[in-house]
């Protein structure tokens, strides 16, 4: 089986490319949803999360305040490398029996959906490094649209994660999602290129 990584800035486009994949037949690990998993009430990352970032970031019911821990831990470029550090083994974990069961399953083809692949262990677990790039300014655009949150929150989201060149420089493949670049074309060219 080939396992692909796919990575990219906030607002370039990686959910659509996971979902283009995933109609093609790819066993597609959702990072986000492994992460919320990590993050469960009661769980030993929520835990550590509470020490580093402050107990409030817990609802007095037991789950996360993912909007408070987001706001403190995309502050700063050392709270976005607090938070990697304590989710990171746990997210890891869970890719490794997501992976497995995969295999099980039969799927020839794998991929690990996630923001910070770059920066976490789970890099070693892939083949090929796949990274959706767009320029900042249409980035931005999309994630005002789609997180309905101030430019200036949306441009502190941008500027926690790594410059252009960071990406690019780890890239096996290039997807772009900018004009005049279609989305849909793009894939098919890499799965040509890759899994035809």
């Amino acid at each position: 089986m080939k396992i692909y990584g796919l990575t990219g800035q906030t607002g370039a486009g990686k959910s659509t490319v996971a979902d283009l994949l995933s109609k093609k037949g790819f066993f597609v690990i959702d990072g986000d949803k492994i992460a919320r998993r990590v993050t469960e009430k009661g769980s030993p990352a929520l835990g550590e999360l509470s020490d580093a970032f402050g107990k409030d970031i817990v609802f007095p019911d037991g789950t996360l305040d993912r909007k408070k821990l987001a706001s403190r831990a995309f502050s700063s470029k050392e709270g976005t490398k607090t938070l990697n550090e304590i989710t990171h083994p746990h997210i890891h974990a869970l890719f490794e029996s997501e992976i497995e069961r995969a295999k099980k399953n039969g799927f020839s083809c794998c991929l690990i959906d996630a923001a910070a692949l770059l920066e976490s262990p789970s890099k070693t677990l892939c083949e090929k490094i796949i990274v959706v790039f767009c320029p900042e300014k249409i980035r931005l655009e999309r994630i005002l649209k789609r997180d309905n949150i101030s430019k200036e929150e949306a441009l502190k989201r941008i500027h926690a994660q790594k410059e252009d060149e960071y990406y690019l420089e780890a890239a096996d493949i290039i997807i772009k999602n900018f004009p005049p670049h279609d989305i849909e074309k793009e894939v098919e060219n890499f799965l040509k290129g890759e899994c035809m």
